[in-house]
Parts: structure tokens; C-alpha cells; sequence
């Protein structure tokens, strides 16, 4: 059975394009695995906390005695790791804001990229232990960023797929929800990342 891992991050609820264009990608995966398990986690129904000294320290510590004293605030970032690792696929939908991706990505992102949980250091430097499994970001911007003058404003893509390549995820694959801002562009964009969605190899 295969288990999927869906991360939507827009506030925006209906009117975000990036819920609707992973609530598409959804609705396929769904057809073309009808077992599947799928875990929706909702950053912006339910924020995980930026990194505090409480929760850093649950999440580094390798004494006994420390996991015991910080377990609660570590909580919250096992169960999410938990998510991630059990996952054969995992969907990132989010806007980008200001160039690059919300506090709120970020902060579950820095929950589950873990020491010993997610990766590991070995002799020859860091091992991804998330090997194996595939990724697909659902990305929506105002304007363009695969070509033109903005492409190099994109902090987006290249910081989640480098963050997953460190955890061991390589097999990336990209939806864009495009030009939501330019008035020639924006009545097409869902439709184009919907055709987009169709094309991909699952």
C-alpha cells in the first residue's frame, strides 16, 4: 500500500492555488492508487512551532537522561518525523512569499531534518536516510520564475530540493502555478499546473 504525505502551506484556504492544484494532484493519486494511505498535515491550520531552546534541545540530544526531560516538547517533532519517514511520497504545496517559502514550511522542515532520524553523519560526510522515496512540489507564485529576468529571484525550488537531497530524497519532480499575479497569466495558471499534474510520472 502505498502511503502519501500531502503538506499544504497557503492560509489562503479555497482561494489558495496551491491547495487547488495539489487538491487535483490528490484526486489522481487517489484514482491511481485506491489503497493509498494519504496524511494530510495542514501547516496553516496548525503551525509547528519555530525551533525554541526547549524543542531544539529535544531534538539534538543523544543523552537518556536529557530525551527524558525534554520528551514533551519533542512531542510534536517525532510525530511529524514519524509522517515523513513512514511516507512513499511526499507533496509539498506552497506558495512562495517574498522569494522564498513561508515561516511555516520552514519550521516543519527544520522539525523533521534530523540527526539520526532523517540523516546521518557518516566518514564520507552526511548520509540522507529518506532514500527511496519521491517528492512533488506544488509551487505558486505572482510571477515567473523558470524563465526571465526573475528566475534567479527563486529561492523556492532550489532550497527544497536541496533540502531534500541532503535528507535523501532525489526524485523531485515540479508542478508550477505560475504568473497568478500578471493579469495576462493568471486566469490560465491553475488550468496549466492542472494539465501539468496529468503529465507526471507516478
Amino acid at each position: 500500500m502505498k502511503r502519501i504525505l500531502l503538506i499544504d502551506v497557503s492560509p489562503r484556504g479555497n482561494d489558495s492555488a496551491s491547495r487547488s492544484v495539489a487538491s487535483t494532484l490528490a484526486a489522481r493519486l487517489s484514482d491511481l492508487y485506491p489503497l493509498a494511505e494519504i496524511t494530510h498535515r495542514d501547516l496553516a491550520a496548525a503551525h509547528p512551532p519555530h525551533l525554541d531552546e526547549s524543542t531544539l534541545r529535544a531534538i539534538s540530544t543523544r543523552d537518556p537522561a536529557e530525551e527524558e526531560r525534554w520528551k514533551d516538547a519533542a512531542r510534536l517533532a517525532d510525530q511529524l518525523t514519524d509522517e515523513l519517514v513512514a511516507s512513499d511520497l511526499l507533496v509539498i504545496a506552497t506558495p512562495m512569499w517574498n522569494f522564498g517559502i513561508p515561516s511555516a514550511l520552514k519550521a516543519w522542515i527544520d522539525l523533521v531534518v534530523r540527526p539520526g532520524k532523517t540523516f546521518r553523519y557518516g566518514e564520507g560526510g552526511v548520509v540522507g536516510l529518506m532514500q527511496g522515496k519521491q517528492a512533488i512540489l506544488v509551487l505558486a507564485s505572482g510571477g515567473v520564475f523558470t524563465a526571465g529576468p526573475w528566475k534567479s529571484w527563486d529561492f523556492v525550488e532550489p532550497y527544497l530540493r536541496q533540502i531534500l537531497g541532503f535528507i535523501g530524497i532525489v526524485d523531485v519532480q515540479t508542478v508550477r502555478v505560475e504568473g497568478m499575479n500578471i493579469p495576462a497569466l493568471a486566469n490560465d495558471a491553475v488550468p496549466v499546473a492542472n494539465k501539468a499534474v496529468e503529465a507526471l510520472v507516478l
